[in-house]
């Protein structure tokens, strides 16, 4: 069933979402990154496993068009003159493939939540899909749209911390310390939702995602030890990660939802031949540069010795901070920058980054090696790229 009126919009891309109603929490930072920059109007949604629950969420943001299921949402958008153009998928990880499938192949752009899927046999038909689309796929790693992380890639690329040694990359939280049965922690923990991978898939995507954004580098093996700490928890919520990179940089990685005093403490570590960096999530607008021998520099976001790179996903003077939102902020408006380009059949402007499908892929083949290690008592596993 559809409700709701017409509406003519400008320049603004046609925006629908899948999933992320009332009481799901990722839904609401999508819709909020997805206007800070006003690209976007959201006219539809499919917002509920549920017809009732949808509809009663998509009254309530005051949609144009409210969908039960996003089968039919996807149909009845590609047929309208002013349907979609991009869609936003915010469902647990199981849905992510065939929703995804649906609106690529009617040629909708689609921005999907990470992890890629819920499984590595989904991601690579994804991949697929993505690949004989003429739609764009964005995947929502949002830690690479902070400006400072941008600024460390940049450092690395020029060579100015020198060959990479080693990258220590770490996501610990607190808030799966006790069992919990409210709705984040019901599916997360689900293997049938979830997928494999518990912390590792939750959150040790996003580091290992951030890792190789900063560093450019690709995993080659890795041997994990993962746990499950708390009692009955069918998925991991503990895991210790080695990692060994192309051109022999070295790396550890530790992912945790059961470490107290931890909100979400992403953090990275990267050191050269001549120098370091480190940045870390919950202090976003600083990123320390040691270059050796010398003293800590402090380089701040906008400020003096920021770069090109992040300068161009700043929005404000430096001394007034920006955070999460921005940072997420960043990927729906360079989604935009590809989208709207490519409604006149260019490529993307340049300097436009955002992860895509394939980064999406590399997140599961780790989770899924990962898991694999785990139960080989963390035997090494090599990475197929």
């Amino acid at each position: 069933m559809v409700t709701g009126r017409n509406e003519t919009l400008g320049r603004r891309i046609r925006l629908g979402m899948v999933g992320g109603g009332n009481d799901a929490f990722i839904g609401g930072v999508h819709r909020i990154a997805a206007r800070i920059d006003d690209k976007y109007e959201l006219v539809a949604g499919a917002l509920s496993s549920t017809p009732e629950k949808s509809r009663e969420s998509g009254e309530a943001l005051g949609l144009p068009r409210i969908y039960d299921d996003y089968k039919t949402m996807a149909m009845r958008e590609n047929r309208r003159k002013d349907g979609i153009e991009a869609v936003a998928i915010v469902t647990p990880n199981h849905v992510h493939y065939a929703a995804a499938r649906e609106f690529l192949k009617r040629g909708i752009h689609v921005i999907c939540d990470k992890p890629l899927t819920s499984t590595l046999a989904d991601a690579k038909k994804l991949v697929k899909a993505a690949e004989s689309s003429d739609a764009l796929f964005i995947l929502t790693h949002n830690y690479t749209g902070y400006p400072m992380v941008r600024h460390a890639r940049e450092m690395v690329a020029s060579g100015a911390i020198g060959k990479l040694r080693v990258v220590q990359v770490e996501y610990p939280q607190d808030w799966l310390t006790e069992p919990q049965d409210f709705k984040q922690a019901a599916w997360r923990t689900d293997p049938a939702r979830s997928g494999a991978g518990g912390s590792t898939g939750d959150i040790g995507t996003h580091a290992y995602n951030l890792a190789c954004f900063i560093t450019g580098l690709q995993a080659e093996s890795l041997a994990a030890d993962l746990q499950s700490f708390v009692s009955g928890r069918q998925l991991d919520d503990n895991g210790h990660v080695l990692l060994r990179f192309e051109g022999g940089a070295r790396g550890m990685l530790w992912c945790s939802q059961v470490a107290p005093g931890n909100e979400n403490a992403l953090r990275i570590r990267v050191y050269g031949e001549t120098g370091g960096l480190e940045w870390a999530q919950e202090d976003p607008n600083y990123l320390w540069h040691t270059p050796y021998g010398e003293p800590k520099r402090l380089v701040t976001r906008n400020g003096a010795g920021a770069g090109d790179a992040a300068a161009r996903v700043s929005r404000i003077p430096p001394g007034h901070p920006e955070g999460y939102l921005e940072g997420f902020a960043n990927i729906y408006s360079e989604a935009a920058a590809a989208i709207l380009a490519a409604r006149e059949g260019k490529p993307a402007p340049e300097g436009v980054v955002f992860p895509t499908v394939h980064d999406g892929l590399k997140g599961m083949q780790f989770v899924d090696a990962c898991v694999r290690s785990s139960n080989r008592n963390a035997a090494w596993i090599k990475l197929d790229h």
